[in-house]
């Protein structure tokens, strides 16, 4: 750790190499380099922002890739700045005061302990880390595993140690019981401490802690020891003056402590089963009051709402109503349980798929583990005691009740359509249900949207899909007024088969008097019970500009403050610059806009103006940019764009053209710093329907998790980089996307800088599937790389996204893929809109990366199409990362991936040398060994 004055983010010198006529010459600029597949380890980013509530402190983390990052402590008072070698999980204190940490052990070190094959109590452990804001000092405590801070209330901490397990007792006397040993079931030490007065409370074998929000309580669950505390309690720690309450003792398993808002209230529950083989579990709930000496059971398997039979749950979430008056929890049907009588092997395993299904079997197996901890919403009333099923069999889910804390809520069912696999776009019958009874009545059936609950809970409120419209349920007088009728709430430019999207709302005046919601550009407002008030508030539309408001109250839950000025974000359309604005007293001010990419996510301090916020470009990084909400002074207080300076990068602009149908397209062009418009240069393109909103953005240098184009690593290694806009015709997905690229790529071709003979195209999943159909209709390429691809639309359409278990048939119909019917309807498109029936035409050599778990575009479109143009004799490979996802997601594939890639499109449009797994393949016996990266040898003549 240092503390040091702030010096100037870059100093420039200038070094004389000799004189001439008594003046200094500056010695030449160093020659920038090309960004390697090296530098993706080291290279940092911001990963975690905060400030602290008063607005004095800005800490964030720049962490590396792979590798030690560390925590940056910066003082906007007095220009200071502070560092914590690999720091995470930061807690900022409620008083300004502290941060809170772990520090993780170094990577070497943990890579060094697993190469020993160590076991897990002798591997390095995390440390706790907190750092004084007013003393610079970090005091570290070894071995930590947990830590927690009060949510509303300074002054204290608690963290659990975890040690190595204790070295056997030799000296212990026959008979004797074995001193108890610290574990995940028996829980570890939890410290206590007073941040104010230093002093702190060890508590032994804990498994659960918690404060409640305001600091007022803490408390605990132990499993007991051999001393002071025998047998496994429950105990309620007063933070004002230290005293300890034993509020509930007994053997067993307990959990999910939770406080009410005020913190005089707990909850928890309990299964008294010691039996670790138990196949069912007979959870207890308890509830304790301040004032009361113990807490009371409330309810239990004899004791309960739900059906007969049915039973606690201890996997529900326990939740108390904000004012208090009402603790939720969640009942379960007794689950079946497996005939122990038998061996494994005469247990039978089978999947019967049947008519009736409310879900398929897939989709089923996907949930199993969720759906064995399912449970159903109940409320109990500690003022009378009373127990009310909310949630049942047929309506399962039920939604939080609002901050407003009515007496009712909103329950949905989709039991009449959940058996629909082919329609993903969800419906469910809608009812009110009373917390005092139970009871429900109808809002309305079949509605496709999201229901949500305002803020008063005054009203139930959704956009509905198939009508593309805003509505809203008043529950004072039952009744359903439709808000909306003018179709500009939806997607204007949606392209699907399918009901378009709402562009969503931004929450409602205080008392739920007025809804504020979204068409493209602007911010209209309603009163719900005068649906003709609806008012566009902001002139968007006429400048081509977006409005956002940006929510800078973490817990306003969707309430908009009109009483203070509110900070919107601002995109403009015609140039995709983007900046800040504010709205006060119905006028719109911008306070920062220009030619960059700015965040839409703003911190701000709690109790003060300070913000921070972060722009971008393609060549500048998004740095921490403080300022407040005026935005008249910005300091930049990180320093990660400096990463660029050594690599040569480049710049990026619009391009613009017309598609087959002579409709006016946009795409984005990337180009390498050093351009020169007398050199030819490869192209590459990538592609993924509509990109050119995005000019501004950093791309970080990193391993690809797909077959997608680095454009920052393209350029600096002498490429172009085309990055084609493309809109589609229902039923001809694949000819749409010929018809926009192909007329790009030769409007491009004008250009004498483009070598026509040395272009690529690269995609993946739905860019895999359109590269894959574009190298059958065009010999325009000299490379692709198809990631993930549909080669065949007729087999794929009756496939699983075995991610979700959900049928891809809906894909087809109504999502991207963009058929827009089934293939009964119209088998020919799916046949002319599939690349396996055209790969005769292939004349480009395909890198296909396909993994054989994919969870989204079967495995078998991958070896489809490689056995196809194998067959063929054209040139083609597959890549397929054992275990791996549609994406990569262990790094070292990554890595590994990003390397076989660019060998393979460096070999085709810069002639490198091909590596021996193109030239030789990679043998089966040799995986794992052999990675065959290296330059193939010449064949002897």
């Amino acid at each position: 750790m240092r503390n040091l004055l702030l010096l100037p983010l870059l100093v420039l010198t200038t070094l004389a190499y000799g004189q001439k006529k008594g003046k200094k010459i500056p010695a030449p600029p160093t020659p920038k380099k090309a960004l390697t597949h090296n530098v993706y380890d080291g290279w940092k980013s911001i990963t975690y922002r905060n400030l602290t509530n008063n607005g004095e402190w800005a800490v964030y983390t720049a962490n590396p890739q792979e590798g030690d990052g560390a925590a940056v402590f910066y003082s906007l008072k007095k220009s200071k700045i502070d560092s914590v070698h690999r720091a995470a999980d930061i807690q900022l204190g409620f008083d300004s005061d502290i941060a809170v940490f772990k520090i993780k052990p170094q990577l070497a070190a943990v890579r060094d302990a697993k190469k020993k094959k160590k076991k897990r109590e002798d591997m390095p452990k995390d440390s706790l880390g907190i750092y004084t804001f007013a003393t610079g000092q970090v005091t570290k405590i070894p071995k930590v595993n947990s830590f927690q801070l009060p949510e509303k209330a300074g002054g204290f901490l608690a963290y659990q140690l975890e040690n190595p397990a204790a070295k056997r007792d030799t000296t212990a006397r026959k008979g004797r019981k074995p001193a108890k040993k610290e574990s995940e079931e028996n829980g570890y030490q939890v410290v206590l401490k007073n941040l104010k007065t230093g002093s702190q409370t060890s508590y032994g074998f804990v498994t659960a802690y918690e404060f409640s929000k305001n600091g007022k309580r803490f408390a605990y669950i132990t499993t007991g020891n051999d001393s002071t505390v025998k047998t496994p309690a429950v105990y309620v720690v007063d933070l004002a003056n230290g005293s300890s309450q034993k509020v509930y003792e007994g053997k067993g398993k307990t959990k999910k402590l939770t406080f009410d808002e005020t913190g005089d209230q707990l909850a928890f529950v309990t299964d008294p089963d010691t039996n670790a083989k138990s196949l069912v579990h007979y959870y207890k709930l308890y509830y304790w009051k301040s004032g009361e000496s113990l807490a009371r059971k409330v309810a239990d398997e004899s004791n309960q709402p739900g059906k007969k039979g049915w039973l606690v749950s201890g996997d529900a979430p326990l939740a108390f109503a904000k004012n208090g008056s009402k603790l939720f929890f969640g009942t379960a049907p007794k689950p079946a349980i497996a005939d122990t009588t038998l061996l494994p092997d005469e247990v039978v395993s089978v999947e019967v798929w049947g008519p009736k299904d409310p879900a398929l079997q897939p989709q089923q197996k996907v949930t199993a583990e969720r759906d064995k901890r399912r449970s159903y919403t109940a409320v109990f009333t500690p003022a009378d005691g009373k127990l009310v099923q909310l949630a049942t069999l047929e309506m399962d889910q039920i939604m939080p009740v609002a901050d407003g804390n009515p007496d009712y809520t909103v329950g949905l069912s989709d039991n009449k359509f959940s058996h629909e696999h082919w329609d993903w776009n969800s419906r469910n019958d809608a009812y009110v249900v009373s917390l005092k009874d139970g009871s429900k009545k109808l809002i309305g059936e079949g509605i496709r949207g999201n229901i949500r609950i305002s803020p008063e809970g005054k009203y139930a409120y959704w956009f509905s899909l198939s009508d593309t419209a805003w509505y809203a349920y008043s529950f004072a007088n039952a009744k359903t007024v439709q808000l909306t009728k003018d179709r500009k709430f939806a997607d204007e430019d949606d392209d699907h088969p399918d009901f378009p999207r709402g562009y969503g709302s931004t929450g409602w005046t205080k008392g739920d008097e007025v809804f504020y919601l979204y068409d493209k550009y602007d911010v209209w407002t309603v009163n719900p019970t005068n649906p003709s008030s609806l008012t566009r508030i902001t002139k968007g539309r006429e400048e081509k500009k977006t409005y956002r408001f940006i929510n800078l109250d973490r817990e306003d839950r969707g309430v908009v403050d009109l009483s203070k000025p509110q900070l919107v974000h601002l995109f403009n359309h015609t140039t995709k610059g983007s900046g800040y604005a504010q709205w006060s007293n119905n006028t719109m001010t911008v306070l920062h806009q220009g030619d960059f990419a700015a965040s839409p996510m703003v911190t701000k301090a709690k109790n003060t103006d300070e913000i921070l916020f972060t722009k971008m470009t393609f060549r500048d990084y998004p740095d921490l940019l403080a300022t407040d909400l005026t935005f008249k002074t910005i300091r930049k207080i990180s320093n990660l764009g400096e990463q660029t300076k050594p690599y040569r990068w480049g710049t990026v602009e619009m391009v613009s053209w017309v598609n087959g149908d002579g409709v006016p397209l946009q795409g984005l062009l990337y180009k390498p710093d050093d351009f020169d418009t007398t050199k030819k240069y490869p192209m590459i393109t990538y592609f993924y329907e509509k990109e050119s909103d995005n000019i501004h953005n950093f791309v970080t240098p990193a391993p690809t998790a797909s077959a997608r184009n680095n454009y920052a690593y393209s350029v600096s290694n002498g490429y172009i980089v085309f990055v084609p806009d493309i809109i589609y015709q229902d039923g001809y997905p694949g000819k749409s996307a010929y018809r926009c690229i192909i007329p790009g790529v030769l409007k491009l071709l004008e250009n004498t800088w483009i070598d026509r003979s040395r272009l690529g195209i690269v995609g993946h999943s739905w860019g895999g599937y359109q590269t894959a159909y574009l190298i059958t209709q065009t010999d325009l390429f000299k490379t692709a790389v198809p990631g993930a691809p549909v080669a065949n639309m007729t087999s794929a359409y009756g496939g699983i996204r075995w991610g979700t278990g959900l049928s891809r048939q809906a894909q087809y119909e109504h999502t991207q893929s963009r058929i827009g019917a089934t293939i009964w309807e119209k088998p020919i498109q799916y046949i002319e809109n599939s690349p396996l029936f055209y790969l005769p035409n292939v004349k480009t050599p395909a890198l296909i990366m396909h993994n054989d778990e994919d969870d989204a575009v079967p495995w078998y479109q991958g070896i489809e199409l490689y056995l196809g143009l194998k067959r063929l004799g054209k040139p083609a490979w597959m890549v397929n990362y054992n275990t791996e996802k549609h994406g990569l997601r262990v790094r070292k594939n990554q890595k590994d991936w990003t390397i076989r890639m660019w060998q393979y499109i460096d070999h085709y449009l810069k002639d490198a040398p091909a590596p021996q797994w193109m030239e030789e393949g990679l043998p089966m016996i040799e995986k794992g060994i052999n990675q065959r990266l290296l330059p193939a040898m010449p064949a002897d003549n």
